[in-house]
């Protein structure tokens, strides 16, 4: 159709239809072994409209499969009565058709239908402060750790609005959308109740940034990898036991890490070069560290490691991985043996946050789309840096001050922190 000159949006007057005073509503729930067709029956029958069932209007409707067990909630409002008087059905005769309709539904279909009078919820019903997605996490979850979360949120005024699980394997976790409460007193009481009953709890803001997670930074040592890489370095040069202590004192944050490192690489110093290629050669994956790269990878993630450790180590093992960046400290090298020096610039904790937002930067990624995973205290700052800093199997001081913690041996229980259920991860591998 061809328009010459210019065409109002809008060009009839529309009258305001006649207000008409919100009728009764019923809420209708549907409860029994699932089989196929019980929905489609139900809403077949509200569709019909048999003699003395009222005309209705679907205002919200919740399905859930729990092994097999149905659980359908419908809420029906009753649509005005046709015709110049206009109104509603009494309520009296609302419930009691949907009442003729629900015992015709439950004999059709062998499962159970009550109805019951659901008053309107209107906005001022909505909880104040954004909505939280509460992640509980275990091998397997407690009842404890579910109750005292459920409790900790009703004492913080909190209401558990639904839950549904995540994942079985290689964790078990379930994710609970929770409303009215503010959001560091939840992850306060939370975290208590994490460290009392042994489950990761982490708290997120339900919204859109959850899932627009674009980039992951990974430290190394004990966090991508098991153990620590100039551990077993110093095991060659003899000298174990020193370079523990230095980094346990450092990874609590006992010790100034720069400080430290040059302290522990100072005691490699006469080591040949080739130690390099067997340790990393004897490198071991944490467990779940593929499956969370693949995954993250296919889902259009850009993927990296920021180390405290050593290029010589970490390139090898970011290339090997198809990582799109890595971070680390060089050793130097001398004749085909260490110096027991650096060269370059220094990774500590302020060089490991300047990497992320280097990394983000050169990928066009917004930092509050951006996730870090570390458990020394070097990690700290890029923790915070990041959109969602997690702190994994890592020291007290760590788990305190990052967003969120896992404790368990699995890396890929990132993803269910991510919100990605086991399907959904088995769907991208």
């Amino acid at each position: 159709m061809r328009h010459d000159g210019a065409v109002p949006l809008d060009p009839a007057p529309r009258t305001a239809p006649a207000t008409v005073a919100p009728g009764p509503r019923a809420i209708l729930t549907v409860t029994g072994a699932d089989r196929p067709g019980v929905t489609a029956r139900l809403f077949a029958a509200l569709a019909e409209g048999a003699d003395g069932v009222p005309r209705v209007e679907v205002v919200d409707v919740e399905q859930v499969v729990v092994h097999g067990q149905l659980v359908l909630g419908v809420v029906l409002g009753s649509a005005p009565v046709e015709g110049p008087a206009g109104g509603h059905t009494e309520e009296a005769a609302f419930l009691a058709g949907l009442g003729r309709l629900a015992a015709g539904v439950a004999a059709a279909t062998g499962v159970r239908v009550d109805v019951e009078s659901a008053p309107d919820r209107g906005a001022g019903a909505t909880r104040a402060g954004r909505p939280h997605h509460v992640i509980l996490l275990g091998r397997p979850v407690p009842p404890g750790a579910v109750a005292g979360a459920a409790t900790a949120i009703a004492g913080l005024g909190g209401n558990i609005d639904a839950i549904r699980r995540l994942s079985d394997y290689p964790v078990t976790s379930f994710e609970l959308t929770v409303s009215g409460a503010e959001a560091t007193a939840l992850r306060t009481a939370l975290g208590a109740v994490a460290a009392r009953t042994g489950a990761d709890i982490a708290v997120e803001q339900v919204g859109l940034a959850r899932r627009s997670k674009r980039l992951i930074v990974l430290d190394v040592d004990s966090t991508l990898v098991r153990g620590e890489v100039i551990d077993e370095l110093a095991a060659r040069a003899g000298r174990a036991a020193e370079v523990a202590r230095i980094t346990a004192a450092a990874m609590n944050g006992e010790l100034d890490f720069a400080e430290s490192l040059r302290a522990r690489v100072g005691t490699l110093a006469g080591l040949p070069v080739e130690v390099l290629d067997e340790v990393r050669e004897h490198l071991e994956l944490t467990p779940g560290a593929r499956t969370l790269i693949r995954t993250l990878q296919r889902l259009g993630f850009r993927c990296g490691i920021v180390s405290g450790g050593f290029t010589q180590v970490t390139d090898p093992l970011a290339a090997s991985l198809g990582l799109d960046f890595a971070a680390a400290n060089t050793l130097e090298v001398a004749d085909g043996r260490l110096t027991g020096g650096l060269v370059g610039e220094i990774v500590d904790r302020a060089g490991k946050a300047r990497a992320l937002v280097r990394f983000a930067a050169e990928h066009g990624i917004p930092l509050e789309q951006t996730v870090a995973v570390g458990d020394g205290a070097n990690d700290l700052d890029m923790l915070n840096a990041a959109g969602l800093g997690i702190a994994f199997n890592a020291k007290p001081v760590v788990r305190e001050q990052a967003h969120t913690a896992l404790n368990q041996p699995y890396l890929d229980a990132v993803l269910q922190v991510l919100g990605f259920t086991r399907d959904e991860v088995m769907d991208a591998l």
